[in-house]
């Protein structure tokens, strides 16, 4: 991968959809993870306002960590960069004792903790006309569909969803991200017991990028290890499950016929 290139490139296209948009910049939410980290650093390289958002809800004290660290190396290296440390654990509390107990299961609050972030970016975003950037991958985006919809999933722009999460990291050093976020096992966050995005998935995001490269070349389940037919299976059956999250919402069209007097 040429790295200089590749950041030329998205720097420019994320000032032309802004240009173009008319708005004066982007929010990003900065969760101490890689894929953010990268995300902002392109952003703020684009020269227009960049607002980075820290949102804990009950998190752990080494995703806040590491959040706090990225954006103050941001703010020093970029004067166009500002940030809100907005903490949510209160409200998040409140929205959980309105929901019926049944609905009180893990996934659904950890999809309620996604969603409420997003709502709080698009009020900063609205108020400062800015446009909410994405910081999905490629693995994430288009082959597991490893978010959360109106979630994570809920932006303007994806200006890494073109990447596998290796070339996130190799951008991202090359971009001199913070080591603490360069080493920590990818998380999303999202739960009390601080899982990696591997526990929850159950392959690593290599694993993850062997399939799906397998897969677009047409690769058979043959002469395989028992670990690699597992990961195709794992990786067949999200993507087949989350599919609804990356195709265009389907909408009912009426014939035209039904419609006239």
């Amino acid at each position: 991968m040429k790295a200089d290139l590749v950041v030329n490139y998205i720097v420019n296209w994320l000032n032309n959809y802004c240009e173009k948009s008319q708005q004066k910049g982007f929010v990003i939410g900065v969760s101490g993870g890689i894929d953010s980290a990268l995300t902002s650093t392109l952003c703020a390289l684009t020269g227009k306002e960049v607002v980075c958002l820290n949102l804990p809800i009950h998190q752990s004290k080494a995703e806040y960590s590491r959040s706090q660290e990225h954006i103050h190396w941001l703010m020093k290296k970029f004067d166009n960069v500002s940030h809100f440390d907005i903490n949510l654990s209160a409200p998040f509390v409140e929205l959980e004792k309105t929901f019926p107990a049944q609905i009180q299961d893990h996934l659904t609050l950890a999809n309620t903790r996604s969603r409420l972030r997003m709502l709080t970016l698009y009020a900063v975003a609205g108020n400062k006309k800015l446009l909410v950037a994405g910081t999905g991958n490629k693995i994430e985006d288009f082959g597991i569909g490893f978010f959360t919809k109106y979630g994570d999933g809920g932006v303007d722009i994806s200006p890494i969803a073109d990447l596998l999460k290796s070339e996130v990291y190799a951008l991202a050093k090359e971009l001199g991200v913070v080591n603490s976020i360069l080493t920590a096992a990818p998380t999303d966050g999202l739960f009390h017991d601080g899982r990696s995005d591997e526990d929850q998935i159950g392959a690593s995001y290599d694993e993850l990028e062997w399939a799906m490269n397998s897969l677009e070349n047409g690769a058979q389940p043959i002469n395989l290890s028992e670990r690699q037919k597992k990961v195709l299976e794992i990786y067949s059956s999200r993507h087949k499950a989350n599919l609804h999250k990356m195709v265009p919402i389907p909408v009912c069209t009426i014939p035209k016929e039904y419609l006239q007097e």
